[in-house]
């Protein structure tokens, strides 16, 4: 028996799970209809048709993408932290991410986080030419080591696998290397580690011009 009511949001909750968890080309209204236990009628009137549907789940992509709340207690924390649940969003959506990208939403959808960055990277001191760099170089590591995240997980299994590249026989003046990068890698603490490097770099003090007095530390007013 169909449902006697039923919300809009109801509706937007269900597609994107069917999204997530299969793509979407598996979004379709009469499929939809049943797993709300509906009348497809009741689908057009909430949402329209399809398209709608789409579009609508689109923009409230962007909008979830844009609840962004950095912690920690300095400027490089609350940056790793932007970087973290940056990751964590995108990996969670990648099918959502992806009709975010077709219908040409992606810098607006990345936009909360890139202010959220400018933040800090103004809190640390940085402005101008150097803050704004700071800001997308941080943004293209997050989407890039994401990018290489989701090739390797897609890949086919490896002949040979690393563990059998790197026997400690392979590097002999360096047998813990050969160990280590013989053990499967673990993309969390990777992702940490080369974000809190990156940032460490861009939040240093450019370095002085040879003959030039050092300057003089800044104090708190």
């Amino acid at each position: 028996m169909a449902r006697s009511s039923l919300t809009r949001d109801e509706v937007l909750d269900a597609a994107a799970s069917l999204v997530r968890q299969r793509g979407p080309a598996a979004l379709t209204m009469r499929g939809l209809a049943a797993e709300l236990g509906t009348a497809v009628t009741s689908i057009y009137w909430h949402v329209g048709n399809r398209e709608s549907l789409l579009d609508a789940l689109v923009e409230r992509t962007v909008r979830e993408m844009g609840a962004i709340r950095p912690a920690g207690r300095t400027p490089s924390e609350r940056i790793l932290s932007v970087a973290r649940i940056l990751r964590r969003e995108l990996r969670g959506r990648p099918h959502l991410i992806a009709m975010v990208h077709e219908r040409g939403l992606t810098e607006r959808m990345f936009l909360p986080a890139q202010q959220a960055l400018v933040h800090e990277v103004h809190a640390a001191g940085l402005r101008g030419a150097r803050a704004a760099d700071a800001v997308r170089a941080v943004q293209f590591q997050i989407v890039g080591f994401l990018l290489v995240e989701r090739n390797r997980e897609r890949s086919p299994a490896q002949h040979p696998a690393e563990s059998e590249l790197w026997d400690p026989a392979a590097a002999p003046d360096d047998p813990a290397l050969a160990r280590a990068l013989g053990r499967p890698a673990d993309p969390e603490r990777l992702f940490l580690l080369s974000v809190r490097a990156l940032v460490t770099a861009l939040l240093a003090p450019p370095p002085q011009a040879p003959g030039t007095a050092p300057r003089a530390p800044r104090t708190a007013r």
